[in-house]
């Protein structure tokens, strides 16, 4: 038999595995079918070994999640009106939504562009596909990232490309959502003369007290879900 101290560091050990392994990161873009190599151009998360998620929406940390790091990445070249993936290092282990944030490199230098202020918009999200109570289902759970089509109308230049997904298994309660996040670089060219909108600042686009934030989401279960954050800038 195992001593009781034995056994009880196994069961901790045990236990700190599991929470990271239900964790997870979106270290890699994809550009023309071609995955990048993780943190390449992606910015290295203070997560990168722990997995753990960021839950204040009003730290620094809500934008990029590189206070510790201070990483910056190599800035890759998208076509507009072409694909981009984000993809995580394992499946997206919880259930919840998806969003993901452009900001135009006001400097003209993603690798040098922090993102302060009210430059960020929404080109992209998933969220619940709710039938009126029976039942909810998640299309992001279990996925390996997203992809979405970079609006043809975006004006060239440089952009920080934000995801988050939110983890709503223990939203029941303030701050009790975890959010997954990382920031890419990207470089898009061929574009247009969108006016992309409406801008937000992060943090600052949320409070914590959203309806699609601070949720139950297995009792009673939601007739509806809504999604966080502006509106789909489309183009």
């Amino acid at each position: 038999m195992f001593p009781t101290k034995s056994l009880a560091l196994l069961v901790g050990l045990s236990t700190l595995l599991a929470q990271v392994n239900a964790h997870y990161t979106f270290p890699t873009l994809v550009v023309n079918g071609q995955t990048t190599a993780a943190w390449s151009a992606v910015r290295k998360t203070n997560n990168f070994n722990s997995r753990a998620p960021v839950t204040d929406v009003k730290s620094a940390d809500f934008r990029c999640y590189t206070s510790e790091t201070r990483a910056t990445a190599s800035t890759v070249t998208v076509a507009a009106g072409s694909t981009l993936g984000i993809n995580s290092d394992g499946t997206i282990y919880h259930p919840g939504s998806l969003n993901v944030y452009m900001a135009k490199a006001t400097n003209g230098d993603a690798s040098t562009f922090t993102g302060d202020g009210a430059v960020w918009f929404k080109v992209h999200e998933v969220g619940a596909v709710t039938d009126g109570g029976t039942s909810i289902n998640w299309p992001s759970y279990n996925a390996v990232g997203t992809s979405f089509t970079i609006p043809k109308s975006l004006p060239s230049g440089q952009y920080l490309v934000r995801i988050e997904h939110i983890a709503l298994h223990s939203a029941s309660s303030f701050a009790g959502a975890q959010f997954y996040i990382s920031c890419g670089q990207i470089n898009v060219t061929g574009g247009g003369s969108g006016n992309p909108g409406p801008l937000v600042s992060i943090p600052g686009v949320y409070t914590g007290n959203e309806p699609g934030i601070l949720i139950n989401i297995y009792w009673p279960i939601p007739t509806t879900y809504v999604q966080p954050g502006p509106a789909v800038w489309r183009g």
